[in-house]
């Protein structure tokens, strides 16, 4: 698709970053943010970075800064539903999305928005939780990228085995009609920072990163997400789903898995990392959900392994 055109937000640009406004095909609107200083000596290349639910551009201009001291561009994407793209329900705190696929609209306005502000080639995929599914899926679609990295994919929904086939029956039966856009059993209205002490979180062992998130959502309210519908629900079940009978791909990954994980169900990950031709799976020991909110030491590891990845493609 052509770019729409991009409307500059620079009093909403996060630190270091200018943030556009751009149309998905379909006519809704996202949100991205551009970080286009390298490191010295020249930019690699741009990593697109795909954010996964709740999240928004704010909270990714840490890893910009990271990316960039190692010598890349980056673009991050505030998907349909958060951050300050459209939200799609009345009630803005509801995570929604009426087909798993309309995030490959908002990754196609993405990729047109990267070209059209002529960020540095070779384009490079980073993909965090939700971001892990969207990205797969695009590879799947012949995404143009040299190498892939992922953070905890949302590659499965974590639920007990036991009750998974009445969960995801229930949810489906519901998904289409009033209940779809109630939220998912066992989530709520609150943001998920707000929910729990850091104490018992399953995102983050660093607590300046846990003040960080919340300070962000402090700062500018409208950021927040609560917990996601019935239908967005089903819809990730069925990706996740559909996504396991893929065959393996030929291209070179990286994914970090924290051995504390407890968002996503790891075993989906496991599985497509054994199969995966010239792909890597790195457990990071005591690392919870979010490898690039984790301490230094597993930070620095992460977008070291990453971008080590990457530069090896160059040339």
């Amino acid at each position: 698709m052509d770019a729409a055109p991009l409307h500059d937000t620079i009093a909403r640009a996060p630190k270091g970053g200018r943030a556009y406004w751009l149309n998905a095909a379909d006519g809704v609107r996202i949100r991205i943010a551009a970080w286009s200083q390298g490191a010295a000596g020249g930019q690699k290349g741009t990593v697109l970075l795909l954010t996964g639910r709740t999240e928004y551009v704010e909270k990714y201009g840490p890893a910009a800064a990271e990316l960039a001291a190692r010598g890349y561009a980056m673009l991050a994407v505030d998907w349909r539903g958060q951050g300050l793209a459209d939200r799609l329900l009345a009630d803005p705190a509801k995570g929604h999305v009426m087909r798993f696929s309309d995030y490959q609209l908002d990754l196609a306005a993405v990729i047109a928005a990267a070209e059209a502000l002529e960020l540095p080639r070779p384009f490079f995929l980073l993909g965090h939780s939700m971001g892990g599914a969207i990205g797969l899926r695009a590879l799947f679609n012949g995404l143009d990228v040299r190498a892939a990295a992922f953070s905890a994919p949302m590659w499965g929904i974590r639920m007990p085995r036991q009750i998974r086939p009445v969960v995801a029956a229930l949810v489906r039966a519901l998904a289409n009609g009033p209940l779809g856009q109630a939220y998912a059993p066992s989530t709520s209205s609150t943001a998920y920072v707000y929910n729990c002490a850091f104490s018992t979180n399953k995102l983050t062992t660093d607590a300046s990163m846990w003040a960080f998130m919340l300070g962000q959502l402090a700062h500018d309210p409208a950021l927040s997400l609560a917990g996601p519908t019935v239908r967005w629900l089903s819809e990730a079940l069925d990706e996740c789903a559909n996504l396991a009978t893929l065959p393996a791909l030929n291209l070179p990954c990286y994914t970090a898995l924290g051995t504390r994980e407890r968002i996503i169900d790891t075993a989906p990950v496991h599985a497509r990392m054994a199969e995966w031709r010239g792909g890597h799976l790195d457990l990071i020991s005591g690392a919870e959900h979010e490898v690039m909110m984790e301490t230094s030491v597993s930070r620095t590891r992460f977008y070291d392994a990453a971008t080590a990845l990457f530069d090896a493609q160059l040339g």
